[in-house]
C-alpha cells in the first residue's frame, strides 16, 4: 500500500513539474523586437520593360488633378519613383474566429512595424514593382496579454523567429491607367513565410493614388494556420478555434526623397 501511494506522489509530483515549465513555456515573457524595422531596399533598374514584368510590381500614381488619368507611355521606358510603407499609418493584423467560454469572438492581432518599399512610374502602371514586406512578429498585441504571449512563445516561437515576410513573385490585373482619388484592385502572388515555414498565397489588394507623393491601401488573404505547420495549444477557457486565419495590411506608402 505503502508502495503504491509513493509512485502515485512521485507521479503527481512529475505532472505538477511537466505543468510549470509547460505554463512558464507558454507565458515566459518573450524577447522584446531587436530593434526598429526597415525595407529591405529595392532596387531600382536604370530601364524598366514597357510590358508587365513577371517580378511583383504593384500600385501607380497619376497627375495632380482628382479629375484626370494619365494613360501609360509606349514611347520611353518607365522611370520608376521609390515609395515607402509609413508605419505611423500602416497597420499588419491578423483575425481569427474562436469560441471563448461559449461565446464567439475574433481575436484580432495587430502590429504596425511593417516595413516595404513600392516602385511607382505615374504614367506607366503596370510597370509598378513591390518589394519584400516584412512584419515584427514580436510586436503583434491582442486584447489580452497573457494570449500574446502565448502566441509568441509556443506558436509563433518570436524569440527564434522575429519576422514574418512575404516576397512578392507576380502581380495580375493592374490597369493602364489610374486616376487621383478613384481606388482600383489587383492581386498580388508570393511567397509568405511564417517561423521557417514558406506558403505560396494571394493577396487581393485594393489601391487609391492620393496625390503624386502618397498612396493608401489595403491587402487581404487567408491562410490555414496549419499549412505552416502552427500549433495553438490548448486551453480549458477555448471550446473552438477556426482553421483559417485573415491577414491583413492596411497601409500609407509615401514617396522617398
Amino acid at each position: 500500500m505503502m508502495t503504491i501511494r509513493r509512485i502515485v506522489v512521485v507521479i503527481s509530483f512529475i505532472v505538477v513539474i511537466a505543468l510549470g515549465l509547460l505554463a512558464f513555456y507558454v507565458f515566459r515573457p518573450p524577447e522584446a523586437a531587436s530593434g526598429p524595422l526597415e525595407a529591405v531596399p529595392l532596387a531600382l533598374p536604370t530601364t524598366a520593360p514597357l510590358a508587365q514584368p513577371t517580378a511583383a510590381p504593384a500600385t501607380t500614381v497619376v497627375a495632380e488633378a482628382t479629375t484626370t488619368s494619365v494613360s501609360p507611355t509606349t514611347a520611353t521606358a518607365p522611370v520608376l519613383q521609390l515609395f515607402a510603407i509609413d508605419q505611423s499609418r500602416s497597420e499588419a493584423r491578423f483575425l481569427i474566429d474562436e469560441v471563448l467560454r461559449g461565446q464567439p469572438v475574433t481575436v484580432v492581432g495587430v502590429t504596425n512595424q511593417v516595413a516595404g518599399q513600392i516602385a511607382l512610374d505615374p504614367n506607366v502602371p503596370t510597370a509598378a514593382q513591390v518589394g519584400v514586406i516584412q512584419i515584427n512578429a514580436r510586436t503583434l498585441a491582442t486584447d489580452n496579454e497573457f494570449r500574446n504571449r502565448a502566441i509568441k512563445n509556443a506558436i509563433l516561437r518570436t524569440n527564434q523567429f522575429e519576422l514574418i515576410t512575404f516576397t512578392p513573385r507576380a502581380i495580375n490585373g493592374l490597369p493602364d491607367k489610374v486616376t487621383i482619388g478613384v481606388p482600383f484592385e489587383f492581386t498580388i502572388e508570393g511567397d509568405l513565410t511564417i517561423t521557417d515555414v514558406t506558403r505560396p498565397v494571394t493577396f487581393t489588394v485594393t489601391v487609391t493614388p492620393v496625390s503624386q507623393t502618397e498612396i493608401s491601401g489595403v491587402a487581404k488573404t487567408a491562410v490555414l494556420y496549419r499549412d505552416f505547420n502552427l500549433i495553438i495549444p490548448d486551453s480549458p477557457s477555448v471550446d473552438t478555434v477556426a482553421d483559417e486565419v485573415r491577414l491583413e495590411l492596411e497601409f500609407v506608402a509615401t514617396l522617398v526623397g
